[in-house]
């Protein structure tokens, strides 16, 4: 399946910036909140290192996870252990998902759909997922649009740069090169992200990741749902249900319920 690869470096700069509980933009209260009434499963696909998953078990919830990366994966068991929560997480390909459970809802919080790089994939991960959920159960997702200050110049070129000091001092370098784009007629863009680990002024390990991102307009992506079979749907900006979408730089959450 395209996603893009979380390999070692990348999972630990991921649990660096992406600590447990840390809110995107209120994304964590929004789940929570309309999680709140659940007696059933829930599952949170893509679920990564347990940002969101964590907070979710702590508030009494029954929650599985799954993710394609078992770097993630493991990083998510551990942060769970430690914590003594024991939530049942599947390393599966989100297209071929076959778990033991229904439920009574699906969440993909960060944006992290939007991994799915090519468009059928993601069509056939959304029936994937219609399946794994109860009669009457919900899908809730948000999503995010580019930025619209790309450059096509940048193409090719090694660009963006951060540097992120780990908590046992070694430090990790991050570069980006874009390499594909079509952001408004395929509505994709790929780059390149290059880590290395520094440990006292020495390279000890570098890692390439290929990163894809695919985008949707705000009323196509509805009518995606709607082809996949889902009704009731739902659609508001930054994690407020009486804030409609407006421009470009929101977050676009959708409900969505199985017939």
């Amino acid at each position: 399946m395209s996603f893009s690869n979380y390999g070692e470096l990348c999972t630990e700069v991921y649990d660096l910036t992406k600590k447990i509980g840390q809110s995107l933009g209120g994304d964590i209260e929004y789940y929570r909140e309309k999680l709140k009434h659940c007696k059933g499963r829930i599952l949170e696909a893509m679920v990564g290192s347990g940002r969101v998953i964590i907070p979710l078990l702590e508030s009494g919830l029954i929650v599985d996870g799954v993710d394609y990366s078992p770097q993630m994966l493991a990083s998510c068991r551990d942060r769970c252990e430690e914590r003594d929560l024991r939530p049942e997480l599947y390393e599966a390909n989100l297209q071929e998902l076959s778990l033991p459970h229904k439920y009574e809802a699906i969440i993909i919080p960060g944006g992290s759909f939007l991994l799915i790089e090519q468009r059928e994939e993601s069509l056939r991960v959304l029936h994937r997922l219609y399946e794994h959920l109860e009669s009457g159960g919900r899908l809730i997702l948000d999503l995010f649009l580019p930025d619209n200050n790309y450059n096509s110049s940048e193409l090719g070129r090694w660009g963006g740069s951060a540097t992120y000091h780990m908590p046992n001092g070694d430090m990790i370098t991050l570069e980006s090169k874009c390499v594909e784009a079509d952001l408004f007629f395929n509505q994709y863009r790929v780059s390149y992200l290059k880590y290395e680990k520094w440990r006292k002024g020495t390279l000890v390990q570098t890692e390439l990741q290929r990163f894809a991102l695919r985008w949707y307009g705000v009323e196509e992506f509805k009518y995606i749902l709607e082809s996949v079979g889902f009704s009731n749907i739902t659609v508001c900006a930054d994690f407020d249900d009486e804030k409609k979408p407006t421009c470009g730089n929101q977050k676009i959450v959708y409900q969505a319920f199985k017939s």
